[in-house]
């Protein structure tokens, strides 16, 4: 009976493997019970508890101004990039040998690498989710329009996914390499900071590395991110709260009444064009009027002239402001500071002033001047007994400034230089606050415009491109490294 059981010829057992595409929902199957039973699911509450941290830094400044909007969507880009390299860095070495006997048993790689790109994508949509939604209840404004989608939040949700997706093929392709979990985990902190450091956003790169730039994920990211955020149509704020800042550090500096008198008579600076047309209102006595004639050199020689021929006070007045031959001698402006006035304005005062009424009827003999007829004016002592009789006028700052740089009794004050001395904070109240923070913040913002991150279909779609493409290149190179498994030596 021995022998007969010696000589009976052995059993064969004949293994059936699988197709490829029965394969992957096997391993996918295994992949979830690894989820559940093995603590996978833990990546969720890290990825909570990543953004609520995150999100509480950056819920001030994210889509409101053009450096927090780069800055928190930089801030977003390393969170997906973090949480895509955590999910994935250790699932190929931590059962290598595993992996390595199912392959010789007729495990197909590209079917289990399949399988790893829908579990991770499942888990990277998973911490997307709950990335946007923590960070939105600890502060952060999503705006509501979308370019592809009615909602930002979405379109926002699709790039992170797309980051957080490339990032964990990426770590499972170092996962292939590696093979160890230590090993791995060596690697880990210097991909993050190669990530970080080449960005091509936060920092300024010498030109040699603008050609690795390109072959990083956080380059796109980064763009993509700061692009939805609308970064080229925000405000900038960092430059006007350190002038703000500086309000009470002194400044001093000496300047001629003409650089100032030049400098607001500038056209080509808007401030100064706006503070031109400032209202200054003045309110003038008729002992004022009379002193100002008194001390220009001007009205001094035209009181000289001698009147032609016999005329009224009253016909003299209305000859010189109506008639064209002395159009000249009404414009001769007169030394008034803060205020344009001229000779035919004194002359329309001279002549609505009630008590100087009954003097136009007095007669001016051929050789009278014009000094002679002031006189006569005053000769009832009537422009002392009303100089204190006030005359409104109202003038803009930039007539005042054009009448006082065409006074010829004005020009030898020109060269007289003052020291001026105030405060940054004097000097900003004086120009306007809304004014200078409205120009640092224009002129700023038009300097860091960036191309790149407009707003567009084209450059989201691209970007959103070149993001799967990192996620369809690493998941090649994952599967063609893992090919070669059976060559281990372990």
């Amino acid at each position: 009976m021995a022998e007969m059981n010696v000589n009976k010829p052995a059993r064969q057992v004949s293994v059936t493997h699988r197709g490829r595409g029965a394969q992957v929902w096997i391993y996918l199957g295994k992949l979830l019970r690894m989820f559940i039973y093995e603590n996978d699911w833990k990546v969720l509450p890290m990825a909570a508890l990543i953004a609520g941290l995150v999100g509480m830094v950056i819920r001030n400044r994210l889509f409101l101004n053009m450096e927090g909007t780069l800055m928190g969507g930089f801030a977003m880009v390393m969170v997906c990039i973090w949480n895509g390299c955590f999910n994935s860095i250790q699932v190929i070495c931590r059962e290598r040998d595993v992996i390595k006997r199912e392959h010789r048993s007729g495990m197909h790689i590209s079917s289990y690498i399949c399988a790893h790109m829908i579990y991770q994508a499942l888990l990277c949509v998973l911490q997307t989710g709950v990335t946007l939604y923590v960070t939105k209840m600890v502060g952060v404004k999503y705006p509501e329009q979308g370019l592809f989608t009615p909602w930002l939040i979405v379109d926002y949700g699709i790039s992170m996914f797309l980051i957080t997706y490339a990032s964990d093929m990426m770590s499972l392709w170092i996962s292939c390499i590696a093979r160890t979990t230590t090993t791995a985990m060596t690697i880990m902190p210097f991909v993050l900071i190669f990530q970080l450091v080449f960005s091509g956003g936060m920092l300024t790169l010498p030109t040699w590395t603008h050609y690795i730039t390109p072959f990083t994920i956080s380059n796109p990211a980064l763009k993509v991110l700061a692009a939805q955020g609308d970064y080229n149509h925000h405000p900038v704020l960092t430059i006007w709260n350190q002038v703000n800042g500086m309000r009470d550090k002194e400044v001093s500096a000496t300047v001629t009444v003409r650089q100032v008198v030049d400098l607001l008579q500038s056209e080509d600076n808007p401030v100064i064009a706006k503070l031109r047309e400032t209202k200054l209102s003045r309110v003038l006595t008729l002992g004022e009027v009379r002193d100002m004639l008194e001390s220009s050199e001007t009205f001094q020689k035209l009181k000289a002239e001698n009147v032609l021929r016999d005329l009224t006070v009253g016909e003299v007045l209305t000859s010189l402001r109506d008639d064209d031959e002395f159009k000249d001698l009404r414009a001769i402006e007169l030394p008034v500071p803060g205020l344009s006035l001229n000779l035919g304005q004194v002359i329309d005062l001279l002549m609505s002033a009630d008590p100087v009424k009954p003097l136009f009827g007095q007669n001016i003999s051929q050789t009278t001047t014009v000094g002679d007829i002031l006189n006569a004016l005053d000769a009832e002592g009537l422009l002392e007994q009303y100089k204190d009789m006030e005359i409104g006028m109202d003038v803009t700052l930039g007539q005042a400034v054009d009448a006082l740089a065409a006074n010829p009794d004005a020009q030898k004050f020109m060269d007289q230089s003052y020291t001026f001395e105030s405060t940054v904070g004097g000097v900003i109240d004086m120009i306007g606050e809304d004014k200078v923070k409205d120009v640092l913040q224009n002129k700023i913002a038009e300097a860091s415009y960036k191309a790149e991150y407009e707003n567009t279909v084209d450059n989201i779609s691209d970007y959103w491109f070149s993001l799967a493409l990192f996620v369809l290149a690493f998941a090649a190179l994952s599967t063609i490294t893992l090919e070669f498994i059976d060559k281990d030596k372990r």
